[in-house]
Order: structure tokens, then sequence, then C-alpha cells
């Protein structure tokens, strides 16, 4: 059938071709920012103010081999890569905790490593998750219309959600959480059965708020940060402080003050900061129309599946990247309680950059019989 003239693009075997050139404008603009949040720190520990982009650039370039190997390997062969990817990323995370393995990093042991080598199991545990979601309802669609069949789900959901909160890792741990509940939701699960998972889930998160100290301390920090502008408060305010510098214009690109040893991680997960202060609230709002953007073409490929399998994949991918989108701008902005969270495709930190663009590869590729 010959495609209408006013039909928007997505070219029969050719794939969104609009998804790709979003996603590639978002790294490179992630780039441009790391090295504006990180060349004052990296000039004064490293000797090279180009050190963290330079690590952008090597993970860019391996996410973008993952991306073409993903868009290319037809995506109904990731179905035999289901169980084994879930298995694999529990014991990934398992081996965070193996001594000489485990790599801990102010104080938290989140990542596996050999040497200068190191990988964080979560963010592949995000992928597993939702490759064997969409396998598990995919082979029968039922199963996500009783509570009895969704409990593989929720089962394999919660022991990786158990292995992240362990680590400590809060952010990815309600990341996760989330993002089961929208993929059963998505699948058809019913409004009862969403209850009875999502209050459960809320009063659990509130738990573990109130067991750990860390956790009721960033609590306060969030209530008023003021009360403890050199501890807990710090960061947030010093969020707080760029976004505000920032107005409506910016103080212009290069020209944070705020990076200047002001602002922890101003390259990873409180870039936004620095962005909102460099291109102010106009530039966000550009910013901010580029990544719903590409949450919009994401939920366009899954609208145009033919199939339940490759419906829950597409979906799976969008609201990962949507979800942690929403959660680091919350942070960033002080609407949520401080916690270590990177912003998709944009913050330094490879593991996350790899997996988002061998996801995004993915996604291309079920946007090509997407009609």
């Amino acid at each position: 059938m010959p495609r209408r003239m006013n039909e928007p693009l997505s070219v029969r075997g050719t794939g969104d071709v609009y998804l790709l050139a979003a996603v590639a404008l978002l790294s490179l603009i992630g780039c441009v920012f790391i090295y504006s949040a990180s060349s004052y720190s990296a000039q004064a520990t490293y000797g090279d103010s180009f050190y963290f982009v330079k690590k952008q650039a090597v993970g860019i370039a391996l996410g973008l081999a993952a991306m073409l190997f993903t868009a290319n390997l037809p995506y109904e062969k990731l179905k035999k890569f289901a169980l084994p990817l879930a298995v694999c990323a529990v014991i990934l995370l398992a081996l965070v905790f193996v001594p000489a393995v485990g790599v801990e990093n102010y104080g938290a042991k989140r990542w596996i490593g050999v040497g200068s080598f190191t990988v964080q199991p979560s963010e592949i545990a995000k992928f597993a998750f939702i490759l064997f979601t969409a396998h598990y309802i995919a082979k029968r669609p039922e199963r996500a219309r009783s509570f009895a069949g969704i409990l593989p789900v929720l089962g394999y959901g919660a022991a990786l959600c158990v292995l992240i909160i362990l680590e400590p890792n809060m952010s990815i741990t309600a990341c996760m959480g989330m993002l089961m509940i929208a993929m059963l939701f998505s699948a058809g699960m019913k409004i009862g059965h969403f209850l009875v998972v999502l209050l459960p889930a809320l009063a659990l998160g509130v738990a573990l708020i109130f067991m750990e100290p860390y956790r009721l301390s960033r609590l306060s920090a969030f209530l008023n940060p003021w009360s403890s502008p050199k501890g807990e408060g710090y960061q947030l305010i010093q969020s707080l402080y760029a976004l505000g510098s920032g107005g409506w214009f910016g103080v212009g690109l290069f020209n944070s003050r705020q990076k200047f040893a002001f602002l922890p991680f101003a390259e990873s997960d409180f870039i936004l900061s620095v962005i909102g202060e460099e291109t102010g609230f106009i530039g966000l709002l550009a910013f901010f129309a580029l990544l719903g953007f590409i949450v919009y073409r994401g939920i366009r490929i899954a609208s145009k599946t033919k199939n339940i399998f490759s419906y829950l994949l597409a979906m799976g991918i969008t609201f990962i990247f949507g979800i942690q989108v929403l959660v680091n701008a919350l942070v960033v902005t002080g609407s949520i309680p401080p916690t270590g969270l990177p912003l998709p495709l944009v913050s330094s930190g490879n593991t996350s950059i790899i997996i988002f663009l061998a996801e995004f590869g993915v996604l291309y590729n079920i946007s090509k019989g997407g009609d």
C-alpha cells in the first residue's frame, strides 16, 4: 500500500530516523555540558580539563557500536536472551558485594570492576527486567489480567530491587519499582491488582526512608535545606543557586559559576543544574522539549507495533528513559528528596550511556516494522 503524502516519516525498512537524530543530538549536548560542568574540577584533580569528556566519548563510541548491533539484530531474537540476561543481571548485582570484585565509592557498592574498568550492574538490570517482562507476558498475554499471572514479574522485579537497595541505591530502586508498575499496567493489569501492588510499594518506600539515618537526613534536607547549609542541604542549595542564577536566558555557555567546586557531582547527577544556569529558563524549555520528543517517538513506535512483545519492549525502554528524566529533574529542582541518579544520555557515566544507546537501537529496530 503506498504511503500517504502527509504521513510522518517512518520509511518501511528504514525506521524512525527522527528518534536517532534526537538521541544523537542529546548525546552531543551531554558532551558539551559535561565539559562545561567538569573542566575546572577535572583540571584540578587530573590535570586534564577534558578528562570526563574523553571518558564520555569512549562510552558513546561503545554505545554507538552497541546501538548498531541492536538496530540490525531482529528484535524477535532477543527473546532467547530474556532468561539468560535475567539470571546474569542477578549474578552481576550479587557480585557487587564480593570483596575484590565490588567497587565502593562514597559509601555505596554499586559497581564491579577490574583495575580501572568498572560496570554498574543496576543499569543492565533495568533492561534485563524490561526484556524478561516483555517476553513473559508475550507468551501468554492473558497473564497480565490475573494476579497469579503477574507474580513472576513482581517476584523478579522485587529480587532486583532488594539487591539494588542493599548497595544502597534508593534512586534506581525507585525507578525499578515505577518501571515494574508501568509495564504491568501497559500490559493490561487490572486496576484492583494495580492498587494491590502500588499501595504496598509506597508503604515500603516510606519504610526504607525511615530505616536508614542518611535517608532521614536527606528527607530533612529536602524539607528545609537551609537548616543544614553546610551538610545534607548543601548540594540542593547549590543546585537551586545555579538554577536561580540562570534567569530567563542563562549566564552563557561555559560561564557557570557553580561548577567551580561549589556544586558536587556537577558533571553527573546534577548536570541539569549547570544546563539551567548557563542556558536559563528558555534553554531548559528547549532541552525538555528534546527529551519529551524522544519519549513521544518511543510511545509512537510502541503504538504502531504488531505484537505484544515489541509493544512492551518499546514501552519499557521509553518508560525507563522518561522515569529517569523525571526523577532527575525533580531531585535537581528540590521537588523530591535528593538522591543520586544520572540524566540519561547527558550525565557522565559509561555504563548508563552504553546501555541506553543499545536500548534505543532496539527501539529503532522495532520502528522498522512498526507500520
